[in-house]
């Protein structure tokens, strides 16, 4: 049934709200988008075993609306019986925005939304891209290229969470620049407690340097990279601490890497107390192969700890090299030389540790991104239909 109060109904579609940057810029905007003026409704799959579930892991209440088969895996069939029920759920509810996240999401989202005839704005988020990385073979990623062009022209507004990742989607021929807003992450970090009691939560000697890694243990981040950086570390520093605070399918890949290093290293698995392990470290390491806009930095920063990152996506405009934290290529050896840098220099690590605190907090706040996304949703709601995308498919 249509709502009959007047206010902007917007569908929103995520396959999955499993733990990371996604799943939860879409819960801190559930949580604070103006319910007087937006009825938002969230629209999901189910998160896979061996990944964490961002609501089960808050303990959220939001209410969630499910779709069978709009999780990670692709499969045709399921895919197709998704397909026709967010259509169904579409031409129930009458959205006046569809807004997707996330690949599989935008594909499904936009589709339907073609299909149910209501009418509604699209609007697609990128929130990093699958054009850098590994993520593909040559093939795949000429297909994943070839599938957004198309996708594009079904979308009114496409979403960067950086200007690098727009710039780069553009250069590929994914959608036109007008269609381009750039809208970075905003979030609010939980109460931060002081070094001794962080340090004593995790069990971590008070008087060793401690160097974290927060993140989803899959390929695109590269643990195996974080632990060759954290061998050459140890190779200097033996009193180093390691702290790996995720989980996923590279978890037994990581325990069997730290065999010969175990008394090094505390693996923590997901927690929900993430700014505990910020305001233990020294150093927070990144070691991706690729990125959009990762909260983890932002977190980071607001926390007040320097960080040490591989320059990719749009981490530069997140990491000011050399002023909050130390950027450097894909080598484990020159992260490891950064990451040395800092924690032999406590100065050093504490003046960018409150420039970064100082920079996050007025970038990256979440009042900001609710803004920026009520003041998207309003520009939409007023354009007429066919002046959103001129030359696109109706």
């Amino acid at each position: 049934m249509m709502t009959p109060d007047g206010r902007i109904r917007v569908m929103e579609i995520i396959a999955r709200m499993n733990v990371g940057g996604p799943a939860a810029l879409v819960m801190g905007l559930h949580e604070r988008l103006n319910a007087d003026e937006f009825d938002r409704r969230l629209y999901t799959g189910y998160v896979d075993g061996a990944e964490g579930d961002h609501l089960q892991l808050l303990d959220a209440t939001l209410q969630v609306h499910r779709i069978p088969g709009l999780g990670r895996a692709v499969k045709p069939a399921d895919d197709y019986r998704a397909l026709l029920r967010l259509v169904s759920a579409m031409r129930s509810f009458r959205p006046h925005i569809v807004h997707t996240h996330t690949a599989k999401a935008g594909a499904l989202g936009r589709m339907a939304a073609r299909l149910a005839g209501t009418g509604s704005a699209r609007v697609h988020v990128f929130h990093g891209h699958l054009l850098e990385g590994g993520y593909f073979s040559p093939s795949k990623r000429r297909l994943y290229i070839w599938t957004e062009r198309r996708l594009a022209s079904m979308s009114d507004r496409l979403v960067t969470v950086g200007a690098k990742v727009r710039d780069d989607l553009i250069a590929a021929g994914i959608g036109r620049p007008e269609q381009y807003v750039v809208i970075p992450p905003g979030l609010q970090l939980g109460r931060i407690p002081d070094r001794e009691a962080a340090r004593t939560a995790l069990d971590l000697p008070l008087d060793a340097p401690v160097v974290a890694f927060v993140g989803r243990l899959t390929q695109v981040k590269r643990p195996d990279r974080f632990l060759a950086a954290a061998r050459a570390v140890l190779q200097r520093m033996p009193t180093c601490r390691f702290v790996v605070c995720g989980g996923g399918e590279l978890k037994e890949e990581v325990e069997r890497g730290i065999a010969d290093m175990w008394g090094s290293f505390r693996l923590l698995g997901w927690r929900r107390d993430v700014e505990t392990v910020y305001a233990a470290a020294d150093v927070v390491l990144m070691t991706s192969d690729n990125e959009g806009t990762p909260l983890t930095l932002i977190e980071a920063g607001m926390a007040g700890t320097p960080v040490v990152s591989t320059r990719v996506g749009s981490i530069p405009e997140i990491v000011r090299d050399g002023v909050t934290g130390l950027l450097a290529g894909l080598d484990a050896g020159e992260l490891a030389e950064h990451t040395l840098r800092l924690l032999s220099d406590p100065t050093l690590a504490r003046r960018m540790g409150e420039s970064a605190r100082d920079w996050t907090t007025s970038s990256y706040g979440v009042e900001r991104l609710v803004a920026d996304t009520e003041a998207l949703y309003r520009s939409l709601r007023a354009a007429p239909r066919h002046q959103l995308t001129p030359g696109s498919t109706p």
